[in-house]
């Protein structure tokens, strides 16, 4: 791995993990209606477009960083689905 590999892997955890903080948040108050979904389904897309690129690229950082931001992602709707605002009628 040379020196320009090591730089991607790097930022790529920089931002593949900025949502943990989101996510330990909504899981500390369990509530989540705060979350915007929509922002995590664009970021859904457009992760898992990067893990395609990273493979057709044979890019291990890509891929890795953005196999991370995927599941982050996914556990961030899931959480927003387990905690939404139940209305009363």
């Amino acid at each position: 791995m040379d020196i320009t590999q090591i730089i991607g892997l790097v930022a790529g955890i920089c931002t593949s993990t900025a949502s943990i903080p989101q996510i330990i948040t909504t899981v500390k108050k369990k509530k989540a209606t705060d979350v915007s979904p929509l922002m995590f389904i664009i970021l859904l897309a457009g992760n898992s477009l990067w893990v395609w690129y990273g493979i057709e690229k044979s890019d291990f950082p890509i891929i890795a960083t953005n196999v991370i931001s995927v599941i982050l992602d996914l556990t961030m709707l899931f959480l927003r689905i387990r905690y939404r605002q139940k209305t009363n009628h």
